[in-house]
Order: structure tokens, then C-alpha cells, then sequence
């Protein structure tokens, strides 16, 4: 094979705690720069996107606080664990994506990182952060419609329902 890549993704991190703290309204995927050790860091899943957010800095969109742990064989070519990374995305979407930033109450946060046809990329997401009602408005919601897809099952099954749980036909 002459050069042919490997399409599928590979996820390396996901920071589960995004979803919670904010709703998300658009995602973009966009290309990290790294050096040769991070790359190597995160192809051992060395990665920690917790404290994570995108800032725009001269008309480009910049990565901080991304956590790439050093190397464990690099020399002194080693990387600096919480550098701050650039994100490659094309001209008309980081203008969209600043467009939408600045109108206020909308920030930049990575959701994923994973490898998709050999190279590095960022889940980032344009998102709105919850109020802490709202994070508990949406735990009761989806807790519902757990309890909800359960029974369907146990009556799709023909079986009757949990002891001490009511049916859905009341």
C-alpha cells in the first residue's frame, strides 16, 4: 500500500465532567500541534483534559492547560507537561467559532482528544455553562428516563414489574 491511512478513531481522553458543567451547542474537530513526545505520551493515553479551555490569541485559537505527561524515555528533547498548544482549524471556522465567543457567556472546551487517521485531534466544543439548577433539573431527567427505557423492557420481556415499584399504566 502506497501511503494509505488508517480512518478509524482511536479515543485517547474524554473529559466526562464537560458535559455536566456546561451544554454543549456546536463541536468542531480540530488538529493539535505537538512535539515528538507528546505524541508518543499520548499514544500511551498520558493525557488529562480536566482543567482544559480554548482562548483565541492573535486571530488564532490557542489550548491551555491540557496535561500531556512527560515522556518516560524522552531525553532532553522532553515536552513541558501544561505548555500552551495551537489548534488547527480552518480560517472560516475560527472566525465563526470567535463570532459566537464574543458574543458573551459561550466558552471553548475540549471534549475529547483521539487519533483519526494517524493523527492527533481535539473534540472542541462551543458550550454554555449550567447553573447548578439546571445540572440537577437534567440528573432528574435523565434518571426518569432510565426508570422509563427499564420498564419498557421488562414489559417488552413479559415480565411484571420490580417488586414495590408502580407500572406505567398507574
Amino acid at each position: 500500500m502506497s501511503g494509505a491511512r488508517n480512518t478509524d478513531r482511536t479515543l485517547v481522553a474524554s473529559n466526562r465532567k464537560a458535559r455536566h458543567h456546561y451544554t454543549v451547542l456546536k463541536t468542531y474537530e480540530a488538529g493539535i500541534v505537538l512535539a515528538g513526545t507528546e505524541v508518543k505520551s499520548l499514544r500511551d493515553g498520558r493525557v488529562s483534559l480536566v482543567d482544559a479551555f480554548a482562548q483565541e490569541h492573535d486571530g488564532e485559537i490557542l489550548l491551555h492547560g491540557l496535561h500531556i505527561a512527560e515522556y518516560g524515555y524522552g531525553s532532553w528533547t522532553n515536552h513541558a507537561p501544561r505548555r500552551t498548544r495551537k489548534l488547527l482549524l480552518r480560517r472560516v471556522e475560527i472566525d465563526r467559532i470567535l463570532a459566537r465567543v464574543r458574543e458573551g457567556g459561550i466558552t471553548l472546551v475540549p471534549l475529547s482528544m483521539y487519533f483519526a487517521g494517524g493523527w492527533a485531534k481535539v473534540e472542541l466544543a462551543l458550550a454554555k455553562g449550567r447553573t447548578s439548577y439546571d445540572k440537577r433539573q437534567v440528573l432528574a431527567a435523565r434518571d426518569a428516563d432510565r426508570e422509563i427505557a427499564r420498564e419498557l423492557g421488562r414489559r417488552l420481556k413479559g415480565r411484571r414489574p420490580a417488586p414495590g415499584r408502580q407500572s406505567l399504566k398507574g
